[in-house]
């Protein structure tokens, strides 16, 4: 069964915010921290994965993607909170794992 994964990265704990959607999360998390997709998270530096959600439906997942990023940056923060209030990096968390 397929997954698909909303996610953010940050640059720093309240620092700035990249929202996206992926298929493999880990994946996608290791080709931000290399540096290998140019753009916003290239040149803010934004690579600490402080927060992601899981879907089995794939317009499910962008519906919510797109639903985060029209939120204020005030929800944003509290979501990550909730899920990560120490702002640890998840990916280091994930790597080992089968996700």
């Amino acid at each position: 069964m397929k997954q698909y994964f909303v996610y953010i990265l940050a640059s720093a704990r309240n620092g700035t915010l990249y929202i996206g959607v992926t298929n493999n999360l880990i994946r996608r998390v290791w080709e931000h921290k290399e540096g290998k997709i140019e753009g916003f998270t290239q040149k803010y530096n934004v690579h600490i994965l402080a927060y992601y959600e899981v879907y089995q439906d794939v317009k499910e997942a962008i519906t919510r993607e797109k639903a985060i990023k029209a939120w204020k940056r005030e929800w944003k923060l509290e979501l990550i909170e909730g899920m990560n209030p120490e702002w640890k990096d998840l990916y280091e968390e994930l790597a080992g794992c089968n996700v």
